[in-house]
């Protein structure tokens, strides 16, 4: 059996190391020279973090000469090579302690990942419960986080599958309004289940209007990044810095960018910052340096106070929160977390999270601060994604056309016997809170592509999922071509109550799926496979595969192929449990 030798002269000087750099701030080759809200120089923090500058670093002690001979300690084997004490501690934000060392190991082994546990959504008879609502989504973290996970040969845990990220990350080609009277266009379509002919698939689309770049009101941008001991590898900060880099060619003189940073000290690495300076606001990322706790309620205290600062009337006004999501110090509870942003958002400042990195990745965090800063989440797993979401897809990101959009759908019970919505767990909403203009839902941003799948189940198919009642039927409405009736609320930007608008749906089914609607059920039967496959009647991958391969049709960027290829590789992953949240 393999075991890890460390002798003791080694540990405890790593040891000393380790309690070294925390007394000194943790910066044993330079210090910390970043900005706090106030102007001064930052306090020392147990980490790097900031803007640093060279110091002149104090003579070396000279080491003690080692025992002889040296005293060993077996400890138990571990599936990696252990990382040199020193470095282990500032990543996780720790001093020297009289823990024991295997107890030390073992934490640095150990998976913290978090993900949000919700039950898929069941079907619904229309005769008892004909009404679902629920509110829109924009985010596409989830899928971006799974093709990471796929791409290094594991299939994702359940949890970590929402369905609806899945299917808002491709682009339907739905027609934008014609005016921006309305924000935003509605599309639908009915049409057989590619997974059971005797059920059809209902998809509702919402596309916002598109502004161009140049278009784009005023920006004050607060970017708050994590420059803790997590965010130490290469798919995280180096990652993070190189997404940043990719907007700044983009940024105008109107615009104001700052950087704040948060480990174990917040600061403001670059106050707000006219977005024409390029070389200043390059010189400030480059500078970014990861090492120690977690504080991120402080960060996120501190970025709003400089998004206020900045504030610009009429423009956009946003926190971007790059993190690997692990809050470690301070607030860290998610609710306290979600109770605060609550709070500020009223400001009239949102919040974006972008996620990196794996291992402590808290992605149920990341989510719901999103959701409730009237924002978004992204996972970015490459540089390619960075570039996306900060550069290609940026007023859909950053500019708000409307808020707190709700979806209704009323199903006719003498047409349809049950139906199902295909995700959107996280947004669902009580009946009452449609017409309800305090209750807070999901908002669309300029450009952006919204969709839904139902699962329906017509009157007389051989396939309900759901036994008829012996001593009851629905009542007939007299309404025989209506499949049911859409309604939608939003706000606009400016605020004021809420308009809604009002669709009956034909309950004639296409005689054949367009592209779009085949593509979407590819991708929704592909996330409910990763999810254990309930609803999806033995669709496999290889059926999955195929399916979209026949839809992907114009394919700019090539997101549509890419997703054939995930399908691919997970199919070969398949034999592998997908049993519970832990990777």
């Amino acid at each position: 059996m393999n075991t890890l030798r460390v002798t003791l002269p080694l540990l405890f000087a790593g040891l000393v190391v380790a309690a070294g750099a925390t007394a000194s701030g943790g910066m044993p080759a330079h210090t910390a020279h970043a900005r706090t809200e106030a102007g001064t120089d930052c306090l020392p923090g147990p980490a790097p973090y900031g803007a640093m500058q060279s110091a002149p670093m104090p003579a070396p002690a000279a080491a003690p000469a080692p025992p002889a001979p040296p005293a060993v300690i077996e400890l138990a084997p571990s599936p990696a090579p252990a990382a040199p004490p020193a470095k282990m501690m500032a990543r996780a934000g720790l001093v020297a302690s009289a823990a024991p060392v295997g107890q030390m190991v073992a934490a640095f082994d150990a998976n913290t990942e978090n993900y949000a546990h919700r039950e898929a959504n069941p079907v619904h008879l229309a005769a008892t419960d004909p009404v679902s609502t629920f509110s829109i989504d924009v985010d596409t973290g989830s899928y971006t986080n799974v093709r990471h996970m796929l791409n290094a040969g594991r299939l994702p845990p359940a949890d970590a599958v929402r369905t609806e990220e899945f299917i808002n990350y491709f682009n339907y080609g739905y027609e934008p309004p014609r005016t921006r009277d309305v924000p935003f266009s509605v599309s639908t379509e009915l049409a057989a289940s590619p997974w059971n002919p005797e059920r059809q698939l209902l998809l509702v689309g919402i596309r916002g209007y598109s502004v161009p770049p140049s278009e784009i009101p005023a920006a004050n941008l607060v970017f708050l990044v994590d420059v803790s001991g997590s965010m130490d590898e290469p798919d995280k900060l180096p990652l993070l810095k190189a997404s940043l880099k990719q907007i700044v060619p983009r940024l105008r003189a109107q615009d104001r960018i700052s950087l704040v940073t948060y480990a174990g000290a917040t600061c403001v690495a670059l106050p707000s910052t006219p977005g024409d300076q390029h070389a200043t606001i390059v010189a400030a990322i480059d500078a970014l340096g990861a090492g120690g706790s977690t504080n991120g309620a402080a960060g996120i205290d501190l970025a709003y106070a400089q998004a206020a600062k900045g504030f610009i009337k009429g423009g956009v006004n946003r926190v971007i929160l790059a993190t690997d999501g692990d809050f470690n110090v301070g607030t860290v509870g998610v609710q306290a977390l979600k109770d605060r942003i609550a709070d500020k958002r009223k400001s009239g400042v949102a919040l974006t999270t972008l996620g990196f990195g794996e291992g402590n990745y808290n992605d149920e965090m990341a989510v719901t601060l999103a959701d409730v800063g009237n924002g978004s989440h992204h996972y970015i797993d490459s540089l390619d994604e960075g570039r996306r979401v900060l550069v290609d897809e940026m007023s859909a990101t950053l500019l708000t056309i409307a808020k707190d959009v709700k979806i209704q759908v009323e199903f006719n019970p003498s047409v349809v016997t049950e139906y199902r919505l295909i995700g959107y767990e996280k947004r669902l909403l009580a009946r009452e809170d449609f017409n309800n203009d305090a209750v807070d839902a999901g908002e669309v941003g300029a450009g952006a592509n919204v969709t839904a799948l139902y699962e329906v189940t017509l009157k007389g198919s051989k396939a309900p999922r759901i036994d008829a009642l012996r001593y009851g039927d629905a009542p007939s409405t007299g309404r025989s071509g209506e499949l049911a009736l859409l309604r939608l609320r939003y706000k606009l930007p400016a605020g004021g109550p809420s308009k809604l608008i009002e669709r009956p749906l034909g309950a004639e089914p296409a005689t054949q799926e367009s592209e779009r609607l085949r593509f979407a059920a590819a991708v929704a039967a592909f996330a409910e496979n990763l999810r254990g496959g309930k609803y999806v009647d033995g669709f496999g991958y290889d059926k999955v595969a195929s399916l979209a391969r026949g839809a992907i049709g114009k394919d700019d960027g090539g997101y549509r192929a890419g997703f054939v290829r995930l399908v691919d590789m997970a199919g070969g992953l398949s034999t592998t449990p997908v049993a519970n949240t832990e990777r």
